[in-house]
């Protein structure tokens, strides 16, 4: 498979995760029932990895949040920031750091998806933010907030 198709599912795949992690947050379900809700609603399968994205950032949401709260600045706070790009940079974070994703493509799918559907200056925080993250995860050889 060329690399131009597994793009564009992985992409569908961060999106799908993002809608179904969106509308836990927004609607205060749980994330079963918002999975569940969004197969309802769909025409299609859920990818793995979707499932394999939101089940991830649920089941390390206070380790993500423990990156993302020092890259965010001292007058910012996960909860303070949007719903949307709060869900993109979790996802982003969790691929850093539990997929090993390499930060650059990451923070570049976030972005991506920030500019086409939150705000531009969205997609700028983004960026900065998830820099930050990508830094916190370089400076060390094992991080420390993925042991235990």
């Amino acid at each position: 498979m060329s690399e131009a198709p597994k793009r564009s599912r992985m992409r569908k795949a961060r999106k799908y995760a993002l809608d179904i992690l969106y509308s836990a947050d927004l609607t205060d379900v749980s994330v079963e029932e918002a999975i569940d809700n969004y197969r309802g609603m769909s025409d299609h399968d859920t990818p793995e990895y979707s499932l394999t994205l939101v089940n991830g950032v649920v089941d390390n949401v206070d380790v993500i949040d423990g990156y993302l709260t020092p890259s965010l600045g001292n007058d910012w706070s996960v909860t303070r920031m949007a719903t949307i790009d709060r869900c993109l940079a979790r996802i982003a974070t969790f691929e850093m750091v539990f997929a090993d994703l390499p930060p650059a493509v990451a923070i570049s799918e976030a972005v991506s998806l920030a500019k086409e559907l939150s705000t531009q200056a969205s997609a700028s925080f983004l960026t900065g933010a998830l820099g930050h993250v990508a830094t916190l995860i370089a400076a060390t050889d094992e991080t420390p907030l993925k042991t235990g």
